[in-house]
């Protein structure tokens, strides 16, 4: 993280600043030392006077003291005060380098000046003007001292300071004053400037590196597929929500045409602005496609296709956007059959309530006839078969008006277990039961739920009948009730009764499964095709759900959920 303060030295940037001072120091020395060598060797009297002891001892010396640094640099927390500590040390020895090499007449007051300039590399302002008094203050003093002869410096070649008049000594040390000044609050000023720049730098990184996550995160946090082009229509990017929707990787896609990677757009996709289609329509911002994905399920896309384009204003590609929009499809097809069917259903109703009335009348009459007249065996046949008949109409239209009209639900407190019991009892006493079937149940107890018991007869009742009728030479009818969490596309409940029926028979074929719901369809001789529409009609009604299957071990499923505390207001 930035530190919120640019002029806040971390440790670690400290740290590896006191190294390099110290380097630095021992290599000056070195560079020192080898001259010295030099010139002891070739005899040679320099600017500064003879190479004496006092001068190996100066340069021992700094060795010595760099080897306490770096003992120090290893123990201390506080580095700020060892730091401090090296420049006022370095002071100091430039200021024995100067006495040993001539003092007035020595060559080496600018070290001073390096040293500033390292401090105000590495404390900056504060730390520059610190250096610039102390050297100030220790050349000023050596020099007065050299001048009024309390010190003899080291290295000398002047007969006496005398011979300086006292305004070239005051000159001389108001210059050099003024430079290690001047060269503070340069020097410092600039290392300021570089540390706020580098600061700034820093943190706009830091910025680009999150705001790069953070695309990052939203393109691959995305639940609609986005594909983006370059000009020649190659794909740049293949989102993970792509990869869903079309069940291909992105490594198999990018850098590939986007009609090469996903053939099925070739003719129904133009990336041209203003094209037009073969029928001369001008192409819209979104298109409906369909797509079969490499599993066989077929879904369906909806399409939107945007320029991208530059910072200066060109465009150098697509964006493509894709959702899925399969279950939207569906909910509009429901809505549409549901549409249709409350228009039906009430004309349909209305005439079949009607068609009731006279049909008690043909089977009042035909008792009465059958009574009243002499029978023989083929008018008893004739006659049972219409009143047979007549039932099986009855019982048509009675499904019909349940389908189209409902009964308002009232709610009660019921034993979901115990009603099925009840139910299953009830349908073993009926004339559609046979012994070859068993029954088997599995509950979760105890099972109490708020809902409409009479409905949920209904639906035991139709689901009984379901299952028996797809068992004709007999099996295992398997009932199963637990509290489940809700299934996807429940709103507002958090957990649901379950209710499932399940059959030894064929089970559904692929067309059944299809339209399992669908009223009026059957594949069964002399059905209605009502009996699981009015289940999932009721289900609805109950705030619950249907749904149906074949099972991986054979015969058919039906699941149902229904709301355990659906409340008067139902």
């Amino acid at each position: 993280m930035v530190s919120s303060d640019p002029l806040r030295i971390p440790r670690s940037e400290l740290f590896g600043r006191l190294q390099r001072l110290m380097f630095l120091r021992v290599l000056f020395v070195t560079l020192l030392l080898g001259a010295s060598v030099f010139l002891q060797v070739r005899e040679t009297q320099t600017a500064f006077g003879d190479i004496q002891t006092t001068h190996y001892l100066l340069i021992a010396a700094i060795y010595c003291i760099t080897v306490i640094y770096i003992f120090l640099l290893k123990r201390l927390d506080n580095l700020i005060r060892l730091a401090y500590l090296q420049l006022l040390v370095d002071t100091v020895l430039v200021t024995a380098i100067i006495y040993v090499t001539g003092g007035i007449e020595s060559i080496f007051s600018f070290l001073y000046i390096l040293t500033i300039i390292n401090a105000s590399i590495i404390l900056y302002r504060k730390g520059g003007m610190i250096a610039a008094s102390s050297s100030s203050i220790f050349y000023g003093l050596l020099i007065d001292l050299h001048y009024y002869r309390v010190i003899e410096p080291l290295g000398s070649r002047m007969g006496s300071p005398a011979e300086y008049q006292a305004s070239y000594i005051f000159y001389m040390i108001l210059v050099n004053i003024a430079a290690f000044y001047l060269v503070a609050f340069l020097s410092s000023y600039a290392s300021e400037q570089a540390r706020k720049s580098r600061f700034e730098l820093i943190a706009k990184q830091d910025d680009i590196i999150k705001l790069e996550a953070l695309n990052d995160w939203i393109i691959k946090s995305m639940t609609s597929g986005l594909i983006t082009l370059d000009s020649e229509a190659r794909i740049l990017l293949f989102n993970p929500a792509a990869e869903r929707l079309f069940g291909i990787p992105a490594s198999a896609c990018i850098g590939q045409k986007l009609l090469e990677a996903l053939p099925f757009l070739n003719g129904q996709l133009r990336l041209d602005n203003g094209e037009k289609n073969p029928h001369g329509v001008r192409h819209s911002n979104f298109m409906d496609l369909p797509y079969l994905r490499p599993s066989g399920e077929k879904v369906f896309l909806r399409c939107s296709v945007s320029p991208l384009s530059s910072p200066d204003g060109s465009r150098g590609g697509r964006i493509l956007f894709f959702q899925d929009i399969t279950e939207m499809r569906q909910i509009e097809e429901d809505m549409k059959r549901v549409e249709g069917l409350a228009l039906i259903g009430e004309l349909a109703a209305g005439i079949a309530h009607e068609i009731r009335n006279p049909m008690a009348s043909i089977s009042g009459s035909i008792q009465m006839l059958k009574e009243s007249l002499e029978m023989d065996d083929v008018k008893t046949k004739l006659m049972d078969i219409m009143l047979r008949e007549i039932n099986r109409l009855n019982t048509l239209v009675s499904d019909f008006l349940l389908f189209a009209r409902p009964k308002p639900s009232v709610v009660q407190s019921v034993d979901l277990n115990q009603l099925i019991l009840d139910s299953l009892e009830l349908f073993k006493n009926s004339a559609k039961w046979t012994e070859k079937i068993q029954v088997e149940t599995h509950f979760r107890g105890p099972m109490r739920i708020e809902s409409d018991p009479e409905q949920i007869k209904q639906i035991l009742w139709n689901l009984s009948l379901n299952a028996v009728e797809a068992m004709k030479g007999g099996g295992i009818l398997s009932v199963r009730t637990d509290f489940v969490p809700s299934p996807e596309g429940s709103v507002g409940v958090k957990k649901m009764a379950q209710i499932t029926f399940r059959d030894t028979g064929e089970g559904f074929s692929q067309k059944a499964l299809q339209f399992l719901f669908t009223p009026f369809f059957t594949t069964k001789e002399g059905g209605s095709g009502l009996g699981l529409a009015i289940v999932k009609r009721i289900a609805e009604g109950l705030k619950g759900r249907v749904s149906g299957k074949n099972h991986p071990d054979g015969g058919a499923e039906i699941t149902v959920w229904l709301d355990p505390s659906l409340g008067p207001s139902a």
